[in-house]
């Protein structure tokens, strides 16, 4: 098993797009790369801690390729945009890729010029040494499956889990 960790917007919607791949152990939302020692939603929330909303993706390599997580990572979610996702604006929803050892780094770089290819240059996706994780309070796990008909998840995150379906459906859990 293998463990990425990646922040691109709203945590809710990376956690709702790796749950449906099959080969995904475990899917984790938190917060990483600040300096604010367990920071609360709240606290995060006014990008003042430095922390980014990141989502702990485990996987199985024999199952799904580090390389499609990774380029799931680049598809779900636009690596062009700097500190914000649409109407997420802020350092806390940054798009960034925090690396566990040399080899994650690596791999992480790889993905990020292969996705310069699709997305015409101008990522902007930082590439971070890992620091503290912190786990996101129990009710941001799994929102999407426990609040479908919320409005930040009928209008955000099903469309990118629905993109996800369509181009990976390979990896998809039936």
């Amino acid at each position: 098993m293998q463990t990425f960790v990646v922040a691109g917007g709203c945590f809710w919607c990376l956690d709702a797009v790796y749950r449906v791949l099959r080969g995904v152990s475990d899917v984790v939302s938190g917060y990483t790369g600040g300096e604010v020692p367990n920071p609360s939603y709240e606290a995060v929330c006014t990008g003042r801690t430095g922390h980014a909303e990141a989502t702990a993706v485990t996987f199985d390599p024999e199952v799904i390729p580090a390389d499609v997580i990774l380029d799931v990572f680049f598809t779900l979610h636009d690596p062009t945009q700097l500190n914000r996702q649409g109407a997420d604006v802020g350092t806390q929803y940054r798009s960034a890729m925090f690396y566990a050892d040399e080899e994650q780094k690596r791999l992480f770089e790889a993905a990020r010029e292969r996705a310069n290819g699709y997305w015409d240059g101008g990522i902007v996706t930082t590439i971070e040494p890992l620091g503290e994780y912190y786990v996101a309070e129990d009710y941001h796990q799994d929102f999407f499956a426990k609040n479908p008909g919320q409005g930040y998840c009928m209008a955000v995150a099903l469309p990118k889990v629905n993109k996800i379906r369509k181009s990976y459906s390979q990896y998809i859990v039936a």
